[in-house]
C-alpha cells in the first residue's frame, strides 16, 4: 500500500542579510554626506568672491534643502511604482557635476545650479539607498537602517574636519578635489544597482510576503503616521538646538572657549553616533514601538536637567540625551515601512526629507527666538520637547519586535 503523506506547508521564510550591500550602502552614505556638509562650509568664501550678501546666501540653503527634502517623497513614491535599479549611481552622479560647478562658480546663477544639482543627487540617494538597505536587510529591518544611518553620521561630521582643512588652505576650488569621492561613490553603487536588478527585488517581494499580515484600517494608519510626525517634530527641533546652538551656549553659560565648546559639540555627535548604531538593533530586539516610546520620552529627564547644570553635568546630560534621543530614527523610519508596506520608498523619502526640512526651518526658528529673548531661555523652552513622546504610547503594536 502505497503511503501518502500531506506535504507541511511552511510559511516563506524571510531571506537572509546581505552584509556586503549593507556595507556598500553605509560607505557611499558616509560619502554622500561628506560631500554636502562642504557647501555651507565655503560660504564665507563665496560671500568675498561673489561680493553676496546674507539673503544671497540664504536663498542657496534654501535651492539646496528644497531640493534635497521636498524631492525625497516624490522620487521614493515613483521608484515604489517601478524599480529603478540604476537610480544610485545617477544619483552621485549628480552630485558630482555639482560638485564641480561649485568649485568654479564664477556667477551667482551658476552657484544656484551647484547646489540644487547637490540637492538633487541627496533627493534620490538617501529614499533608494534605504530602500536598498531595506532589500538587503533580511530578518534584521532595524540593524540595516541603523547601519545605512551611521555611514551618513560619519560623513557629515569628515566632511566639516576635511572643509576645514582644504577649504581654509585652496579656497572655494578645493571643493572640486572631493568630486573623486563622488565618482568612487558611483563605482560601488553601479555593483549595487546589478546586485539590485538581479536580486534585490525579488527579496523584497519575499520578504513582504513572509510578513504579510492584515492590512491596518485606514484611519489607524493615518493616526500613527501623525504622531510619527510629532515625534520626528519633537526630535529634530530639540537636536537642531543642539546641534547648531551648543557651542553657543556653552561659551554664553560657562565662558568655555570655542575650541572647548566644539569638543563639548564632539563629544555630544559621537554619543549620537553610538546612539544610532544601537538603535536599529534594539528596535529589531524589542519592538520599535517600545524603542521610539523610550527614546523619545526617555530623554525628558535629562532634557529637563539639563539648563540648570554646570558645565560638567552640561557635558554628561548632553551624552546621555544624544545617546539616547538619537537611536529613535532607524525605529521611526522601519516602523512606517512596516506601517505602510509597499510603500518603503515613499515613507523613507518622506522621513528623511522631514529630517532635513525640520533641522533646517528648527535651526532657523530658534535662531530668532535666540536674538528675541537669549540662548539660555532656547534651552528651557526645548527641554520640554520630549515630553510629546508620550503620544508613541498610542502608536498600534505591529508585533514585529522579536522577543525572548
Amino acid at each position: 500500500m502505497t503511503d501518502i503523506t500531506t506535504p507541511e506547508i511552511k510559511a516563506p521564510a524571510v531571506p537572509q542579510t546581505v552584509f556586503a550591500v549593507l556595507i556598500a550602502i553605509s560607505f557611499c552614505h558616509l560619502l554622500n554626506d561628506m560631500m554636502q556638509s562642504l557647501l555651507p562650509a565655503i560660504y564665507p568664501n563665496l560671500k568675498t568672491a561673489l561680493h553676496l550678501d546674507f539673503a544671497h546666501i540664504g536663498l542657496v540653503t534654501l535651492t539646496f534643502q528644497l531640493t534635497a527634502s521636498l524631492l525625497q517623497p516624490m522620487v521614493g513614491l515613483y521608484t515604489d511604482k517601478r524599480a529603478v535599479p540604476y537610480a544610485l549611481p545617477v544619483a552621485t552622479l549628480s552630485t558630482f557635476f555639482g560638485l564641480l560647478l561649485l568649485a568654479h562658480a564664477h556667477s551667482y546663477g551658476v552657484l544656484l545650479v551647484a547646489a540644487a544639482l547637490v540637492g538633487v543627487g541627496s533627493s534620490v540617494f538617501h529614499p533608494e539607498s534605504s530602500r536598498v538597505a531595506h532589500m538587503a536587510a533580511g530578518p534584521r529591518p532595524g540593524l540595516a537602517q541603523s547601519m545605512f544611518q551611521t555611514g551618513g553620521s560619519i560623513g557629515g561630521a569628515l566632511g566639516a574636519l576635511g572643509a576645514a582643512a582644504l577649504v581654509a588652505e585652496d579656497g572655494q576650488r578645493s571643493v572640486g578635489w572631493f568630486a573623486a569621492a563622488a565618482l568612487l561613490a558611483t563605482v560601488i553603487l553601479w555593483q549595487v544597482g546589478r546586485w539590485y536588478r538581479s536580486h534585490g527585488v525579488a527579496r523584497a517581494h519575499a520578504t513582504t510576503r513572509a510578513r504579510a499580515r492584515e492590512p491596518l484600517p485606514r484611519a489607524v494608519v493615518f493616526r500613527a503616521m501623525a504622531i510619527l510626525l510629532v515625534l520626528m517634530f519633537s526630535k529634530f527641533i530639540y537636536l537642531a538646538a543642539i546641534g547648531s546652538y551648543y557651542t553657543f551656549y556653552l561659551i554664553h553659560k560657562f565662558g568655555v572657549s570655542v575650541p572647548g565648546a566644539q569638543l563639548h559639540l564632539f563629544v555630544f555627535l559621537a554619543a549620537s553616533a553610538v546612539g544610532i548604531i544601537a538603535g536599529g538593533p534594539l528596535g529589531d530586539r524589542f519592538g520599535r514601538k517600545h524603542l521610539i516610546w523610550f527614546s523619545i520620552l526617555g530623554t525628558l529627564p535629562f532634557a529637563l536637567m539639563l539648563p540648570y547644570a554646570n558645565l560638567f553635568w552640561t557635558s554628561v546630560l548632553s551624552v546621555c540625551v544624544g545617546l539616547i534621543l538619537s537611536s529613535a530614527f532607524a525605529a521611526i523610519v522601519v516602523y512606517g515601512q512596516e506601517l505602510v508596506p509597499g510603500k518603503v520608498g515613499m515613507i523613507s523619502g518622506l522621513f528623511f526629507g522631514l529630517s532635513f526640512g525640520l533641522g533646517g526651518v528648527g535651526a532657523a526658528a530658534l535662531g530668532w527666538l535666540a536674538d528675541q529673548t537669549s540662548i539660555g531661555f532656547v534651552y528651557d523652552v526645548c527641554s520640554f520637547l520630549p515630553a510629546l513622546g508620550i503620544f508613541a504610547a498610542f502608536l498600534p503594536d505591529l508585533h514585529t519586535g522579536r522577543r525572548g
